[in-house]
């Protein structure tokens, strides 16, 4: 899942040219307030997972490690 995230922050969010990994800081790395907003429907795309606003921080979105766990928390659990 990091590396599904990677590729859509490289492909379709972050305008560097710097390499960026599952533990890199995305903030650093260029991701701003909209670049958060176009992630999270890119999210919803993907992996039909819904982010709710309270979820929005810089804690849940500085990585590609801390994204993946916010949307692997919110995806139903196999029995």
């Amino acid at each position: 899942m990091e590396n599904e995230l990677l590729g859509i922050l490289r492909e379709e969010l972050l305008d560097t040219t710097d390499p960026i990994d599952k533990e890199s800081d995305l903030f650093a790395a260029g991701l701003d307030s909209m670049g958060i907003m176009q992630l999270i429907l890119a999210i919803e795309d993907h992996f039909a997972t819904v982010i709710d606003p309270s979820e929005l921080s810089r804690d849940n979105f500085a990585t590609a490690t801390r994204i993946a766990h916010l949307i692997r928390s919110k995806q139903p659990t196999a029995d």
